[in-house]
């Protein structure tokens, strides 16, 4: 293990050879993220979420990667929030969830989906409308279809935001009243297992830190529809964390969209977030397995 000071930074850096394989890397370190390069004819950027039309590629812009410094909210848990990082950490958070649980979609409706509403309607003031519309599970193994996704995105456009409060509340007149006031989607990450995350954490950017400039709308195409999200293009100012050793007792907020944010500035409005490669992961660490729920939050 090594210590080097840079400024007012201290990076420790565990050597990829650590055969412990139950440590948990912790503490300020550095990786390699993987930013949005442009389409080289400048073309509208586009990614297709399942195979493409022959002849098409799956997406046509390209990767930007850069190293970049990663601070560890361990310990400082309480310093961010929703409304001003785009991201909140909760910690001992109850659950009456087993591993099992996520062994089915029917299962983590019925088990998990009244937990995650009860916790934003505890951890989010003046909401009084939940829909919970989604969840993926991602598993770090070469067999899992849905693994981590290795490159700095925004799940929701503010245009795909309003896309799916239409695309969600099926009364149009409810969905139009609800579009008119305060609408935001929030995921809710987690991992599967009481033991530590070991590998494939999750690094995700301060809104404070974030320029809108930086954030370029992709075309997000489903076999039925099209939707956006946004690649993130890399800035020096743009200020990067994660928090080691997630446990299932924690929960991750992470803010896709804000109407609020985009109506009158006074709130942030969206998070850029990839899962990174740790280079202090131990041989034999877990493979990282979690769950993101996404909500449609009004109020």
């Amino acid at each position: 293990m090594s210590t080097t000071t840079t400024g007012t930074t201290t990076k420790t850096t565990i050597s990829t050879s650590t055969t412990d394989a139950n440590y948990v890397p912790r503490g300020p370190t550095s990786a390699e993220l993987t930013f949005y390069a442009p389409p080289p004819d400048n073309a509208q950027p586009f990614n297709y979420v399942e195979s493409p039309p022959p002849g098409q590629p799956t997406r046509n812009y390209g990767e930007d990667t850069q190293r970049v410094s990663l601070n560890d909210i361990r310990g400082n848990e309480s310093s961010f929030h929703l409304d001003k990082d785009s991201f909140q950490a909760l910690q001992d958070v109850s659950s009456a969830t087993t591993y099992a649980t996520f062994d089915s979609d029917a299962s983590i409706r019925e088990n998990y989906y009244p937990e995650v509403e009860a916790l934003i309607k505890e951890h989010i003031p003046g909401v009084h409308k939940i829909t919970l519309f989604d969840h993926t599970i991602r598993r770090a193994n070469p067999d899992s279809r849905r693994q981590p996704v290795n490159r700095v995105h925004v799940d929701q456009t503010p245009t795909a935001a309003l896309a799916r409060v239409n695309l969600h509340i099926t009364n149009p007149d409810e969905a139009k009243a609800l579009a008119e006031g305060r609408y935001r989607i929030v995921n809710v990450w987690r991992p599967l297992s009481e033991e530590p995350v070991q590998s494939s954490p999750l690094a995700f950017a301060s809104a404070t830190s974030v320029d809108p400039a930086d954030l370029v709308a992709v075309e997000h195409r489903y076999p039925n529809r099209t939707g956006q999200t946004m690649g993130v293009k890399y800035n020096p100012g743009q200020k990067w964390y994660y928090w080691s050793g997630m446990t299932g007792r924690e929960r991750l907020l992470l803010k896709c969209s804000d109407s609020k944010g985009l109506r009158d500035g006074d709130v942030s409005q969206w998070v850029p977030h990839t899962a990174f490669v740790d280079e202090r992961t131990p041989e034999g660490a877990r493979p990282r397995e979690s769950i993101e729920v996404r909500a449609l939050i009004f109020g």
